[in-house]
């Protein structure tokens, strides 16, 4: 557990200190310390590439080849298809929920507009995450207590919806969480994960290219009509529920 947590908190510290140190530049260069939008960018990759470096050289994290030598396809397909048909019930799911603070809603919206945005956001971040989470977290509980797995799941899941700093963002965090942690635990790769993990971000991305103004609901989406809103959850769950179910079929871990 405790391997856990100072793993989270290393990568905290991580996010910490690149932004400190670019709002430090910002001053030195004439600035009043508030980032513009490129440098939120380079802050952003900054961190992501320094956690990928870090927990890559000290071993924290040991990304290997052995999973992708097994040609697991049609578990990175399934897991794209998975991400794809959660959004919506996910989305329905987050407007059931009392209003949370968005505490990064300004910068994270600036980010999204960026021509940079997408390889901080869909790129860099999930490789990142996945390697700190999945990973360093994940492997670590498990670890400590592979008999009780589920607890260890629940316990990274937490800890990475924290980790987001932003109110808002944790619920979905922590479900996402769950199942990011129970494809790692059943294949011993973060390749499933990182594949969800693009093709969530992606869309959320896409998302808001299109629809920009950050209180839009489904309903405002769908016409105003709630009885289509709810046609488009059962929908997606159509998506998601047999995409999870091929899930639970093709993965394993491979044995080498």
């Amino acid at each position: 557990m405790s391997n856990a947590i100072l793993f989270t908190i290393i990568f905290a510290v991580i996010q910490f200190f690149t932004s400190t140190a670019f709002i430090a530049a910002s001053r030195l260069l004439g600035g009043d310390g508030t980032l513009t939008t490129d440098m939120q960018i380079l802050s952003a990759a900054a961190a992501s590439l320094i956690t990928i470096i870090v927990f890559c050289m000290t071993r924290w994290a040991q990304p290997t080849r052995q999973y992708m030598q097994s040609r697991p396809w049609g578990v990175l397909t399934w897991s794209v298809v998975a991400a794809l048909g959660a959004v919506v019930p996910s989305m329905w799911l987050q407007e059931q929920l009392p209003e949370l603070p968005n505490i990064v809603e300004q910068e994270l919206g600036d980010i999204m507009m960026h021509r940079g945005g997408y390889f901080v956001i869909c790129l860099l971040a999930p490789v990142a995450e996945e390697l700190v989470f999945r990973g360093a977290v994940l492997r670590s509980l498990l670890a400590w207590k592979p008999e009780r797995k589920w607890i260890m799941i629940m316990v990274s899941a937490l800890l990475f919806a924290l980790v987001h700093f932003n109110p808002a963002q944790m619920p979905h965090a922590f479900i996402i969480g769950l199942l990011l942690g129970w494809m790692y635990q059943r294949t011993g790769s973060m390749a499933p994960g990182i594949a969800y993990h693009w093709a969530n971000n992606t869309v959320a991305y896409l998302l808001f290219r299109m629809y920009p103004d950050p209180s839009l609901r489904l309903v405002d989406i769908f016409s105003g009509q709630q009885r289509t809103v709810g046609a488009a959850v059962i929908f997606s769950l159509f998506i998601l529920l047999p995409a999870l179910y091929q899930l639970h079929l093709r993965m394993k871990r491979v044995v080498s």
